[in-house]
This record gives structure tokens, C-alpha cells and sequence, in this order.
């Protein structure tokens, strides 16, 4: 069993030192506290560590044995409070996030390159999942936040909100003439529809929207992602639902159409998930930072 760590510390610096008195200036303690300390540490151990000479201390064999262990000790600590000072000045360390790849590329991808660039010692490590699988990372603690599509809740998450999202109806050139005028919710089984695979958060919020009306959405192709979706849409596939503001260049070129639907399909956002009262790493603190947050 370890003895108490304040004995092993009087030894190391009177090992380090060879002298009794240096070894108390550089602990702030009197020379008869050493000693003191010294021979506590040599009745527990069963043998005598230092022996006297005309000036200072000298290792026994046995103390010799015992000081490369100790010092070894000694320089792993200052290691480990080295490295925790980098940490905290954001030389190292490491942020792991869970995201889809569509938020990667819309939402995240920015913010990953400014960090990047201001803090490349920190590695960063992201996990693509659905919104749910994403939370149940986090839970599990293999994340350290989430950024998903909302809405989404849970009571051991802290959830902030953070950049608009629209979902919308858009189809390509095949059906732009659905452009012209408003589609009704009912309607929308007169068409082939493409959607997000029901394992997706955004496929079950559109199944609720769709519900509420009394619809129900029978999709003729379930993809994996937007940009999957969206490019099936422009191959002239069927109908999509996608998000405005991840389709604003195809919309802007005419490659994409957006179709009027009635009822409107209520706004949402991004979301950033934290697990509730779990404390960030300083590099995560910085990098949840540079995330834009609605007030």
C-alpha cells in the first residue's frame, strides 16, 4: 500500500538535493521536519534510505532502488500538468462531434476550417448519424456535443438553438410547372415522393407534420441523405423534401424548383446538443463558441 505522497515528496528532494537543508528550502518546511519525515518513511518501508556523510545525504542501495521509481513518478506528473496546460491553451487535445453529413457540409463545415486553422494542435474527430443515433452518442458520453436537426428533446440534454432551417417541396426541371401555382398537402400522392429514410429525425417531423393533416406520406424512393434526395429530384425522380437553405444554389440556377405546398410546413432549426450538467474541455468550450446561437 502507498504511504502517505508527502513523505515520498520530502524524499525525492532530499534525494534530488543530497542535503537535508536544501531539501527544506525547496519544500518550505524546517530542516527537523525532513528528518522527521525521513525516518517515518524509513521505519515504514523497513530499512534506512539515506546515510549521512561529512556534508549532506547519500542514497543506500535500497534508496537508489526506490528514487528511479520515484522520479519516474515525478516526471509523469509534470508531464501530465504540462499537457493540461496545453489543453488549456488549446495547443492540444482533441473534440469529438456527432453530426450528419448533411449538417457537416451546410452547417459545420465553416466553423471546422476557421477552428482548424486557429488551433491545429487540436485534432478533430466527427461521427456522422442520424439526429437520433447522434443523441444516443452523446448519452452514451462517446461525443462531446451533437449538433441535430430539430426538434429533438431529452432530459439529460441541454438543447440550444441555433440557425433557421425551412423545410420545402422541390422537384427539377421534369415537374417545374408544379412551380406555378400551390400544391395541396393531398395531393401529393398524385406524384412519385422521394424522402429521407424513416431512421432520419427530419423524415419523423415530416411524417407528424404530414399526419396532423390526416396524410399520410408513402415515399416511392427513401434515401439516405439531402444531397442524395436532391439529386435524384433533379434527375427528374419525383418530388422532395428538402431544406431552403441547403438547396439555395440550385433554387438561385433553376436546377431545383420549390413547389408551394399548402398547409406551409412549419419552420424549425439546427440544434446544438450538450449533455446536461457533463463540463466541456476547453477545446470544446472554444469551438461550441464559434457556432452561431439564436437569442
Amino acid at each position: 500500500m502507498i504511504v502517505n505522497m508527502e513523505w515520498y515528496r520530502v524524499f525525492y528532494w532530499t534525494a534530488k538535493t543530497g542535503s537535508l537543508s536544501r531539501a527544506a528550502e525547496q519544500l518550505f518546511i524546517t530542516q527537523p521536519a525532513v528528518t522527521h519525515t525521513i525516518k517515518q518513511l524509513e521505519a515504514k518501508l523497513g530499512g534506512p534510505l539515506f546515510f549521512r556523510m561529512a556534508k549532506g545525504v547519500k542514497l543506500t542501495t535500497e534508496g537508489e532502488v526506490l528514487f528511479r521509481y520515484i522520479e519516474q513518478a515525478y516526471r509523469f506528473m509534470e508531464t501530465g500538468e504540462k499537457m493540461l496546460a496545453e489543453m488549456q491553451n488549446l495547443q492540444s487535445g482533441e473534440i469529438s462531434i456527432g453530426a450528419s453529413d448533411t449538417l457537416c457540409k451546410h452547417y459545420l463545415l465553416p466553423c471546422l476550417e476557421r477552428f482548424h486553422t486557429d488551433y491545429p494542435g487540436i485534432r478533430i474527430r466527427v461521427t456522422n448519424r442520424t439526429t437520433p443515433e447522434t443523441i444516443m452518442l452523446l448519452k452514451e458520453g462517446k461525443i462531446d456535443f451533437g449538433v441535430v436537426h430539430m426538434p429533438a428533446s431529452d432530459n439529460q440534454l441541454e438543447l440550444r438553438v441555433s440557425a433557421p432551417l425551412q423545410d420545402i417541396l422541390a422537384c427539377g426541371p421534369a415537374y417545374s410547372e408544379l412551380g406555378a401555382s400551390v400544391l395541396q398537402l393531398g395531393e401529393l400522392s398524385d406524384y412519385p415522393l422521394l424522402l429521407l429514410e424513416k431512421s432520419a429525425g427530419t423524415r419523423r417531423y415530416l411524417d407528424g407534420y404530414a399526419k396532423s393533416y390526416g396524410v399520410s406520406l408513402a415515399p416511392e424512393l427513401e434515401l439516405g441523405s439531402f444531397d442524395l434526395l436532391a439529386q435524384f429530384a433533379r434527375s427528374g425522380f419525383g418530388l422532395a423534401f428538402l431544406v431552403r437553405e441547403y438547396i439555395q444554389e440550385e433554387l438561385a440556377s433553376g436546377a431545383l424548383v420549390e413547389i408551394p405546398l399548402n398547409p406551409v410546413i412549419p419552420a424549425r432549426s439546427i440544434g446544438i446538443a450538450t449533455l446536461r450538467g457533463v463540463p466541456q474541455s476547453a477545446a470544446a468550450k472554444r469551438f461550441l463558441e464559434l457556432l452561431p446561437l439564436l437569442t
